[in-house]
């Protein structure tokens, strides 16, 4: 039972610990700034000198390379921060080793799978979409036929 709150006690540390972390990253040679928290939320964006040279569209890619490397950072942080944690829970024994007959079901966890960085219209997202739903499946639902109606309204171009 000691060890058990010795455990809870860590994960509050660190989890305290994990909330001060920040994510800092500096692209297109100091022009852009951009700071995550340790949700990976940008806290604050910083335009340097010689930023007026820059294209709105160069611009806003280095605005999304800066936030994009410095939430990889906070990432990075956390996973250091967390690793001895993880460390000596792995040590501790299983349910399973415990309780006979249980199984192990830290086998069949699914590996963690970070969001796309791709932008919102890519390729990559549609293809990902698509699979997505093509694994969803629904019984009991009705078809409905989508018969465009020929009523005026307000995306009628006569507006």
């Amino acid at each position: 039972m000691e060890e058990v709150q010795s455990q809870l006690h860590s994960i509050a540390r660190l989890q305290q610990q994990r909330l001060a972390l920040t994510g800092k990253a500096t692209v297109r040679g100091g022009r852009v700034t951009v700071v995550v928290n340790a949700d990976g939320n940008v806290i604050e964006t910083k335009f340097g000198r010689g930023v007026e040279d820059l294209e709105y569209a160069e611009l806003a890619r280095a605005v999304t390379q800066a936030a994009q490397e410095a939430t990889t950072d906070v990432r990075r942080q956390s996973q250091e921060l967390l690793a001895p944690f993880q460390q000596e829970r792995a040590r501790l024994p299983k349910l399973s080793d415990l309780v006979e007959g249980m199984p192990d079901l830290s086998s069949q966890m699914p590996a963690q799978v970070h969001a796309s960085l791709s932008k919102p219209d890519s390729l990559e997202r549609a293809t990902a979409a698509e699979t997505d739903s093509a694994a969803m499946t629904f019984d009991n639902v009705e078809t409905i036929d989508n018969v465009k109606s020929r009523e005026r309204g307000v995306t009628d171009s006569g507006w």
